[in-house]
């Protein structure tokens, strides 16, 4: 297959690095185009008040193209300019962190993969349930290998993205995979005043999922439990029951 590999968390990124790693060593094509910089939680941000600049790196058998931009400018500059051919699956990851719930709408590793899907590609996000990487190994990338392998591709509806989850374990203690919705919990979030040396505050976002609010079958409780897990998104905003509602009420 010919990979178009993308993130969120620079192109320097462990979880990028595992799987072009592993793709070439399947023997695949992997063009890789992934931000310069880390994109964390920058949703579907495009550039469009400045132009995009792009770095090469070729370095211990690695190459792609570093972008200046989001996540979405990488997707949509490989796919428009960069790219000598189009490819069969766009693989957005690994990210450091989950991708559950209403992260959906704020992750930059989501958007990449929504991008190549609204620009007519199979797509697959892959995240690591925890911001360490230090866990995350070769075995983790071989399984994303032999889910893209194994992949309907051509029998996957149109504009949809796969959003795959790996809990902080090793691929030999993972349970089996599930494939589940996303939890509808939101994050209960708060902020930490701090000092910085100066004595000035500063803000940090913090926050949780409340474990008590997370509904058992879905992605946020099952990646807990141990399982990798599988959901299969689309992104279709309109409420048809209000369409109705409203139609007869203003109508």
């Amino acid at each position: 297959m010919r990979i178009l590999l993308t993130n969120d968390d620079g192109i320097q990124a462990h979880g990028l690095r595992v799987l072009f790693k592993v793709f070439k060593e399947a023997g695949h094509e992997v063009h890789c185009v992934a931000p310069v910089t880390e994109q964390s939680a920058v949703g579907h941000a495009v550039t469009i008040a400045m132009p995009l600049r792009v770095k090469e790196f070729k370095e211990n058998g690695f190459r792609g193209h570093g972008v200046y931009g989001t996540p979405v400018d990488c997707v949509k500059l490989a796919l428009s300019a960069l790219l000598p051919d189009k490819p069969d699956l766009v693989v957005s990851g690994i990210n450091a962190g989950a991708n559950v719930g209403v992260d959906l709408l704020y992750s930059g590793t989501v958007s990449a993969a929504t991008e190549g899907a609204f620009m007519g590609f199979p797509a697959l996000a892959v995240s690591y349930d925890d911001f360490n990487h230090a866990g995350l190994t070769d075995e983790h990338g071989r399984y994303v290998v032999d889910m893209a392998e194994r992949l309907p591709l051509g029998d996957l509806p149109h504009k949809c993205v796969l959003n795959l989850n790996f809990p902080p374990r090793p691929m030999a203690e993972c349970k089996e995979l599930r494939i589940c919705r996303h939890t509808s919990a939101m994050w209960e979030d708060w902020y930490d005043e701090r000092k910085d040396p100066r004595g000035r505050p500063y803000y940090w976002l913090t926050g949780v999922i409340p474990s008590e609010k997370v509904s058992a079958d879905t992605d946020r409780a099952l990646l807990t439990a141990g399982h990798v897990t599988l959901t299969p998104l689309r992104f279709d905003f309109t409420d048809y029951e209000l369409i109705t509602s409203l139609g007869g009420s203003l109508g």
